[in-house]
């Protein structure tokens, strides 16, 4: 890929970009030291829309997501179903994309590695027709994302403190909402539920891994509902997220579907997309496409695995009702 035309959009307010000062000079060089010839944009005062439609105007064969999941995310929505291709930086705060594509998280590896990265063909996720690339959740975390948000970029104590009694304050005041499960067939049935999320391929077990895929090109969306989240719950979901057995807690139900429509009484609603809060009118459909976006990646990424299992057309798609 070195001969590749690469444009990079910086978002230097991200997480790791933010807190080690990268800046679009110090950037620009890092990619000269390395040979590479690069187009940079580091104008966080245009907005990412902008400079996504002139990362596209460029024409160039790869364009460079340096932040964090939220600025992959932005990049590919205006990229999918074409052959330009995404590269992420990872510049981010959390960088799960980055980490289930086995990117290094290090600027200078990440630099070094480039040049033997290869393309390939990831699925992506469809909500209301947005893209994403890991995950959507309502209910219960989307309230919390937004009281983390208030505090991203600051490290005082305090603050850190502050957030822990504001996570357990909504932990114990939060009440379930009632849903509706209605499937593809027409079959119905009511839960009462904290959280659903919807999964961009599903999530896989393994001592210490936390919300981690073991492949993006399984073809299929993954289903999460937690029906109680107690402090018990959440000390044993840890536990066992860390023990690498969570999939079979008895706080969870966990099924695999082409499609999903989430539907609340309730319009506009809190939603989390890809680490973002945004605000989304219901109903919410979901749908998977299949190899709809090119990425970069390592070349040990290419390795064989089993395929997985997806849903054919008569397994039933789920309405959720609150």
């Amino acid at each position: 890929m070195s001969q590749k035309n690469y444009y990079v959009v910086l978002n230097a307010r991200s997480g790791t970009a933010n807190a080690l000062g990268i800046t679009p000079e110090t950037l620009q060089q890092r990619f000269s030291d390395a040979g590479h010839s690069v187009t940079l944009d580091g104008d966080t005062d245009e907005p990412l829309a902008n400079r996504i439609e002139r990362a596209k105007a460029s024409g160039a064969d790869v364009i460079v997501a340096a932040g964090g999941d939220g600025t992959a995310t932005a990049i590919a929505s205006a990229i999918v179903d074409t052959d330009t291709v995404l590269a992420v930086l990872p510049l981010g705060t959390i960088n799960l994309l980055a980490r289930d594509l086995r990117l290094p998280l290090d600027l200078g590896q990440w630099i070094a590695a480039l040049e033997t990265m290869q393309p390939r063909r990831i699925d992506v996720g469809e909500a209301n027709g947005r893209t994403f690339l890991h995950k959507v959740v309502i209910g219960f975390i989307p309230g919390v994302a937004a009281g983390r948000e208030k505090i991203r970029g600051r490290s005082e104590l305090s603050v850190k403190i502050g957030f822990v009694r504001y996570f357990f304050r909504r932990l114990l005041r939060t009440r379930r909402i009632a849903v509706e499960i209605k499937y593809r067939s027409g079959e119905t049935r009511v839960e009462r539920v904290i959280a659903i999320a919807v999964a961009d391929n599903d999530y896989a077990e393994g001592p210490g891994r936390f919300f981690s895929r073991e492949r993006l090109d399984g073809g299929s969306l993954s289903l999460y509902v937690l029906k109680h989240l107690t402090i018990r719950d959440l000390v044993r979901l840890t536990l066992g997220m860390l023990m690498g057995n969570w999939r079979h807690d008895e706080a969870l139900e966990i099924e695999n579907v082409n499609s999903v429509t989430i539907r609340t009484r309730k319009s506009p609603i809190k939603v989390m997309i890809d680490g973002e809060v945004e605000t989304f009118e219901v109903p919410l459909h979901f749908k998977i496409r299949p190899g709809a976006l090119w990425v970069l990646a390592p070349s040990r990424a290419e390795t064989a695995v089993p395929e997985a299992a997806v849903p054919d057309e008569s397994t039933p798609a789920a309405t959720v009702e609150a």
